[in-house]
């Protein structure tokens, strides 16, 4: 078997983060989203992966090279343009042959991996099988209506009016039978070949598409708020670590990590946390489920439920929280007269400040 990963598109949901960074290469607890769906397919036994990439093709394959470090065998695959999921496999088709494969969004995180699953798939061989998670919001996602048997009977793309609160979760698994399916299907309202009509096309022609529900967490980290909420999850599972330098006045409490080469000078931590390689802490507090990534510098500020990254820099602010700073932003308070905020933002950036 042989696997797929998606980690093209351009993150419109994410930016300005975006406009100069692929939206898998964003860190969740300073490790690239792109790089979890990566280990969970090396997990699962599968070696061979094609990764699909698009203008930002150059930084991903910087980021996972040969795939030596993560224990792959990468094969990267130029799609000229996001024309949809089903537009990316059969971009793949060459490489995919006549193997079964596992499509895995690049964005996406599951909880608990994806081998039992591949050996569902394996053992039982349908022509596809889906993974679905209710949902509160399933208008965002493409979504499945089963029968009473728990058959999938449809699939619809982000419907006005869905037909069900199972949503589909990033990842699937395919016989070669998806190849034909997704030839035989039209583009959608969105311009796209939609992958839910390419395995409705498959339903269609009397094949069968399992279902698998799963009860962990699925996170789609396309959003801010989401990319948060994946960060609190994945620190949860950190322990502690102390490689960099913390001086005797300073308080590590909890799951706490500190990379090498970082120092935290007259400040506290309380985790879950990460401090990465290069940062340094003074005067400062920092909160729970917060990942501050290499060489970024916190003076005298309270942080907490943020995210930061690379050689962000914050200095004399009261408290920052619920943030996702991108990498070199500076955040600092100023004696200038007269007393103003001063803010250079790029397109879709957000702020909200709070008055005293």
């Amino acid at each position: 078997m042989k696997a797929l990963v998606l980690a093209g598109g351009s993150g419109t949901r994410l930016r300005p983060i975006t406009h100069t960074s692929a939206k898998q290469l964003v860190p969740v607890a300073n490790k690239p989203i792109l790089f979890f769906g990566l280990e969970q397919i090396r997990d699962a036994g599968i070696t061979e992966v094609g990764i699909i990439v698009g203008d930002t093709h150059a930084e991903i394959e910087a980021a996972v090279g040969d795939g030596s470090a993560l224990g792959i065998e990468p094969t990267y695959l130029r799609q000229e343009s996001p024309a949809g999921l089903a537009h990316a496999v059969l971009t793949a088709a060459e490489w995919l042959g006549d193997d079964d494969f596992v499509m895995f969004l690049g964005d996406n995180l599951i909880e608990g991996g994806i081998g039992h699953l591949v050996e569902a798939f394996e053992r039982d061989r349908p022509a596809a099988q889906v993974l679905l998670k209710a949902v509160e919001d399933p208008s965002r996602f493409g979504v499945a209506e089963l029968d009473d048997a728990g058959r999938v009977v449809r699939l619809v793309e982000k419907p006005e009016h869905p037909p069900s609160d199972l949503a589909l979760v990033g990842v699937y698994l395919f016989s070669p039978a998806i190849l034909d399916a997704a030839r035989r299907i039209e583009p959608s309202d969105r311009g796209e070949l939609e992958i839910t009509d390419a395995i409705q096309r498959l339903l269609d022609d009397g094949q069968e598409v399992r279902a698998s529900l799963i009860e962990g967490w699925w996170l789609d980290t396309g959003k801010k708020d989401d990319l948060l909420e994946a960060n609190r999850i994945v620190l949860g599972s950190v322990r502690r670590r102390v490689e960099g330098e913390v001086d005797h006045d300073s308080e590590l409490v909890g799951e706490v990590v500190v990379e090498a080469g970082a120092q935290v000078v007259r400040s506290s931590v309380r985790g879950p946390a990460v401090i990465g390689p290069g940062a340094r802490l003074e005067d400062a507090y920092v909160g729970p489920f917060t990942s501050i990534a290499n060489d970024c510098v916190v003076e005298r500020c309270e942080i907490e439920f943020s995210v930061l990254l690379e050689r962000a820099r914050v200095h004399d602010v009261a408290r920052i929280e619920g943030s996702l700073l991108g990498r070199d932003v500076v955040v600092s308070r100023t004696q200038r007269r007269p007393s103003a905020h001063r803010l250079m933002l790029g397109d879709h950036g957000l702020v909200e400040i709070s008055e005293p």
